[in-house]
């Protein structure tokens, strides 16, 4: 059976994201409370939103608002913010490879990140940058296509 339109441009930019060295990277999981060494990539599949549709043949263009939310472990001390950056050099640079993610898609642009710290009882503290996605993709059906 094939996927959905919508699930195939998420697995690509799933493996898209997948290609950034040394990062462990998931979809749709919620944050641990240790954060593995080469920083954690969380794919959220957001919100496809409201489409533009076209008639004739009737199709629907979606401007879909996905989530990246990129997370490192703050060092005793302080100072992660060169790693959370490394590592959000590394998801741009992924992103940029192919914007049209194989043809699925008409366009990707994506978001500044917003940083913040977690603080997680019993554990060192989480620098986090949530970076939103935009995946511009034509479907004939919202459900199949």
């Amino acid at each position: 059976m094939m996927a959905s339109k919508r699930e195939q441009v998420l697995a690509a930019l799933f493996g898209r994201l997948q290609s950034v060295p040394n990062a462990t990277v998931r979809r749709n999981e919620a944050l641990p409370q240790v954060v593995p060494a080469g920083g954690l990539v969380i794919l959220r599949d957001g919100d496809p939103g409201e489409p533009d549709v076209t008639l004739n043949p009737r199709m629907e263009f979606y401007s879909h608002c996905a989530e990246i939310e990129a997370c490192v472990t703050q060092p005793v001390g302080g100072d992660g913010e060169p790693v959370l950056d490394a590592l959000l050099t590394e998801i741009g640079t992924a992103l940029a490879t192919n914007r049209s993610l194989g043809g699925l898609a008409e366009n990707l642009t994506w978001s500044a990140p917003e940083i913040a710290v977690l603080a997680i009882e019993g554990a060192a503290p989480v620098l986090t940058a949530r970076i939103i996605v935009t995946i511009e993709y034509l479907v004939s059906d919202p459900l199949s296509a």
